[in-house]
This record gives structure tokens, sequence and C-alpha cells, in this order.
């Protein structure tokens, strides 16, 4: 199976040292972009205010070489980063079915995933898991979010459609997302 291309537009808002964009560069995981302009014009960017989950309907355009992108920024200053890059890609935007956060900022938190986590959560759910290990190898917390979504990402990994993801995700998970 093809690696997925992974990308990452970083916005240089969060503390450098628990940086997992730039970890995930200095691993040659991922292409870090320091603006919109760098980042590919076909695929994904993981928008957390996407009305649209990532689901099997996603795979065909991955199958064809489309990028996953993660926007790098400070869950403070979602918003004012998410309007920064508005208009300005082609990408799709899509939201990741609810999920345990295993990084040390926001562990057990649903929903707040790290960047390495959502592309991990991604390329599980995309059916790429042994690239989604990979992904998670640098990082201390890696195994555990592994093990802490291990029902819920294989769950969403054999759904039939984003809307079965969207029922499944309140069975494992009550959900207040905001």
């Amino acid at each position: 199976m093809e690696e997925v291309p992974l990308h990452v537009i970083h916005l240089d808002q969060d503390d450098p040292r628990k940086c997992t964009a730039r970890k995930m560069h200095a691993s040659g995981l991922v292409e870090l972009h320091e603006s919109v302009s760098g980042a590919p014009k076909r695929g994904y960017i993981l928008d957390p205010k996407s009305t649209t989950i990532l689901g099997p309907e996603d795979r065909n355009l991955i199958s064809l070489g489309a990028a996953l992108v993660v926007l790098d920024c400070s869950w403070k200053r979602i918003d004012e980063s998410l309007e920064e890059i508005a208009g300005r890609t082609m990408l799709e935007g899509r939201i990741l079915p609810a999920l345990l956060a295993a990084n040390p900022v926001s562990w057990g938190r649903v929903g707040r995933l790290s960047s390495v986590e959502a592309i991990a959560a991604s390329l599980a759910i995309l059916g790429h898991q042994d690239q989604a290990s990979r992904v998670l190898q640098p990082f201390q917390f890696g195994q555990q979010f592994l093990d802490l979504n291990r029902e819920p990402l294989e769950a969403y990994s054999t759904a039939g459609s984003r809307d079965e993801i969207a029922a499944m995700q309140t069975e494992f998970f009550t959900l207040e997302r905001g």
C-alpha cells in the first residue's frame, strides 16, 4: 500500500519543545510548511470546525495520491488560525470522529488531539495502520494513543460510511465538543 503524503501547515503558536509537528518533521515523517502557499493543492485538511467527518468515502482520493494536511496551531487560537487559511487552500476540510488525546498537554480529553495524534488517527481510519504506527513511534505517548483508542479506531476504520462513523462515536464517547 502506498504511503499517504503527510503535510503540516505550521503557524508557530505553541511551545517548540512540545510541538509534535516539528518532531515529526525532524524525523522525516511529514513535510512542514510555514504558510498555506507551500501546502499541497489536493487532499484533506484536518479541521476541527468542519462538519464533514473523515471516512471511507475519502479513501479513493487518498489512493490517488492526495495528501493529509494538519494545521499546527494552538487550540486557544483555533478560530483565528482557521480564518487565516480560509479561502487560501483548495484542500477539503475534514473533522475526525471522537477520540481520546494521549499527549501530556490534553491527556484524556475527547477531541483535543496533538498534530501527530490527528495524523495517526486519520491514517488508521483510512486503512493505513502501519503508517499510523510509524508516525507515532518517536513519541512517548504514541503507543498509549493507539491503546486508548484501539476499539474506536478499529470500528471507524471498518465503517461503511461517514454516517456510520458519526453514529458509532456516540457509542464510545459522550460528546461535548466545542
